[in-house]
């Protein structure tokens, strides 16, 4: 009997019909000689630090730094039914050996070898290794399967990864919490990627426009325009010097350019293109993706490579047929496609780009979410643009001399619209806005040839950098620390494609950075955070140069044990370096509390706080609950607007106090009746 654990409920069900486990048992299914179970994403995780000593329960300096040795593992409250089944079916006497069938990249693979030695498994393994849930792929990979030994490199890499994260967050987490009172999450990606959101807010900010000018000239169609001018004396002499004389050409000059098709989609260019055209989030991307991706209908998408397999060549030539009847924006289309442009077996590393299926060219959108459905035309439209004809257009540069000064003017026509008409078609399709490409088309033209002319003058100012989108901080995340890094260097950048996603929204719900529409705006403590932070911590190129580091032992390049022994040696330094702070910044993560007026008791400042209004001498009892009893039992929120009135003037107007009496509302003066005990009173003076 072979045992088969997949990574999700809905890949083993998927997994299980094409092998013939058609039979529902609890927790996992079976039939045709297999068992076919599955994991909860992590059904095994690294232990709590209290685990290791109770001490480390309590946050404190000089319990760090914290290094397991060795490391233990926990099965979490809510995944131990689940486990407890894939340990005894991996313990079965008549389970003779086990297929890996969890995702096919490096935190797949960490999670089944977790499962497979917290249960003490000891039987042969073989790999699953698929980049499609489609019946066929799945009879395929079950036709390969590779001795699960192949891939220890490829689990070496995950558990460096796991260790490294847990090491780094866990003791610089503890660290800076402890010196700065206040609970501040600090992680090995994460971190680096908010410096990167703070360091252009703050370019943002130190922005100073500028104001400048241009000078047009005109003749009929034809327009040309100044370079810049600083002020507006000069612009102004320059439009009269040009108005009503002739304008004479100087220089023509043509060129013919070729834009190539563009590449196929990796996870990060889709979450990229999705988020400009369709404002989601790259988790929802990654989500939809998934979700289509175990509906059969889209290929594995946590991949970073833009090509497929050369061996896939009929099966592209195929697909793009079928797409061609299938998508309303191609129909009627002219393609002859070249499948060879996206072939390139050296280019794929785990998995090939993100593709439709054949099972998507069967079955169309049917039953799909509209988002679903927009991210499934998004990579159709890609597939066809990148086995379309290169662009090719020509551009002219014409100038003109006119008062002593150049005026330059620039057209574009296109010779072999190639892709873009594709992209354009598809295009005009979406609600979104996205911007169109205007062509400026200059009449014939030739060197000497003069124009009447008259002269105009515009003014501009110098734009700020842009606020990060996840469009262009995942693309920044991606280059980030790439010029450090040699041009051979597999994969550069902070995280990888499966895992930005996770660290964008990890961000938001820390509250270090918020969205405001489209753009990503580090909060005041995601500032200060990165503020404080050694560069150690927040240094995107040594965390990419980390990223580089895991792939090489993935490939069995490089040490795990080195790279780990790194890892602790950077967290005790840490440790060490930072073990107090300066006063002044004692209170730099503090909330800024809201003073509403004056306590009526002790003259010292009464704060708004989360429950009451309460004042700021510890030793003064006087303070005011937002749920008393008064404003409840009278259906009116107490604002601080009604308790800044009450403790500067004893007296409030209030409106809308509910009376039980007539089940009507009335205006009121309400007074404070403070009894100068623990409790204060309020009281109605009149009816308004």
């Amino acid at each position: 009997m072979n045992l088969v654990i997949a990574e999700k409920p809905s890949v083993a069900r998927s997994i299980a019909a094409v092998i013939g486990a058609t039979e529902k048992q609890n927790g996992y299914w079976q039939g045709g000689g297999y068992l076919v179970s599955w994991c909860i994403g992590h059904l095994v995780s690294f232990a709590e630090a209290g685990q290791y000593d109770e001490k480390y329960c309590k946050w404190r300096y000089e319990d760090l730094p914290i290094l397991p040795q060795p490391w233990q593992f926990i099965v979490p409250d809510e995944k131990k039914q689940q486990f407890e089944i894939v340990r005894a079916l991996l313990n079965r006497p008549d389970v003779d050996s086990v297929t890996a069938a969890t995702d096919a990249g490096r935190e797949g693979e960490l999670i089944f070898r977790f499962v497979y030695q917290m249960a003490g498994c000891t039987k042969p393994v073989k790999r699953l290794w698929i980049s499609s849930m489609e019946d066929a792929a799945i009879r395929e990979g079950f036709a390969n399967l590779r001795p699960d030994s192949d891939y220890d490199a490829l689990y070496q890499s995950a558990l460096c990864r796991a260790k490294a994260d847990w090491l780094v967050g866990i003791n610089a987490t503890r660290l800076f919490s402890v010196l700065y009172h206040k609970t501040l999450t600090v992680g090995r990606v994460q971190t680096p990627t908010l410096k990167m959101l703070v360091d252009r807010d703050a370019k943002i900010l130190r922005f100073q426009k500028e104001k400048y000018y241009t000078v047009g000239i005109h003749s009929g169609s034809l327009k040309a325009g100044s370079g810049r001018i600083a002020d507006a004396e000069t612009a102004n002499s320059l439009k009269e010097k040009c108005t009503g004389t002739t304008a004479v050409c100087t220089s023509v000059k043509r060129e013919k350019k070729t834009e190539q098709p563009p590449k196929l989609y990796d996870l990060t260019t889709l979450q990229r293109e999705a988020n400009r055209l369709f404002g989601f989030t790259a988790k929802q991307t990654l989500d939809y993706a998934q979700q289509l991706y175990e509906k059969k209908l889209l290929t594995y998408p946590r991949t970073d490579s833009q090509y497929l397999a050369e061996d896939m060549g009929q099966t592209a030539q195929h697909l793009v047929s079928d797409l061609l009847g299938l998508l309303p924006f191609a129909q009627g289309l002219a393609l002859t496609p070249d499948v060879d442009r996206v072939l390139n077996s050296k280019k794929v590393s785990d998995h090939h780009a993100i593709i439709p299926t054949a099972e998507f060219a069967k079955q169309g959108f049917t039953g799909l979410a509209e988002s679903e459905c927009k991210l499934m035309n998004l990579v159709c439209s890609k597939l066809l643009c990148a086995v379309a004809a290169p662009h090719e257009y020509e551009t002219v540069t014409a100038v003109f001399s006119c008062a002593g000064n150049a005026f330059t003017a620039k057209g574009k026509t296109v010779l072999v619209p190639g892709w873009k008409e594709i992209d354009q078609r598809f295009r005009s399709t979406l609600k979104a806005d996205t911007e169109e490409e205007v062509l400026n088309t200059l009449p014939e033209l030739v060197k000497g040839q003069s124009f009447f002319v008259m002269a105009d003058i515009s003014e501009h100012f110098t734009s700020p950098p842009k606020a990060y989108t996840e469009d262009t901080l995942l693309s920044a995340m991606e280059r980030a620390g790439a010029e450090d890094m040699s041009e051979e260097a597999e994969r550069k950048g902070l995280g990888t494609p499966a895992t930005r996603a996770a660290i964008l929204e990890k961000l938001v719900q820390m509250g270090f950075v918020q969205r405001k529409g489209k753009q990503l705006i580090p909060t005041k403590d995601g500032i200060n955070l990165a503020v404080v932070l050694p560069e150690s911590l927040i240094s995107p190129s040594l965390t990419a140069e980390w990223e580089n580091r895991l792939t090489e032992i993935a490939k069995g390049n490089a040490d795990p044990d080195e790279f780990m022994a790194e890892i602790e040696a950077q967290v005790r330094q840490l440790v060490k370096t930072h073990s107090c702070i300066s006063a002044d910044k004692q209170n730099l993560f503090q909330s800024e509390r809201v003073i509403i007026g004056k306590c009526p008791r002790c003259g010292e400042n009464v704060y708004e706080g989360k429950k009451n209004f309460y004042c700021g001498n510890r030793g003064c009892q006087f303070v005011m609950w937002k749920n008393d009893r008064f404003f409840e039992q009278r259906k009116k929120a107490f604002t601080p607007k009604i308790a800044a009135a009450l403790i500067k003037d004893g007296k409030a107007k209030v409106k809308g106090l509910y009376s039980e009496k007539t089940g009507k509302n009335y205006d009121a003066t309400v007074l404070l009746a403070d009894t100068g005990g623990k409790y204060v009173n309020y009281r109605v003076e009149r009816k308004e």
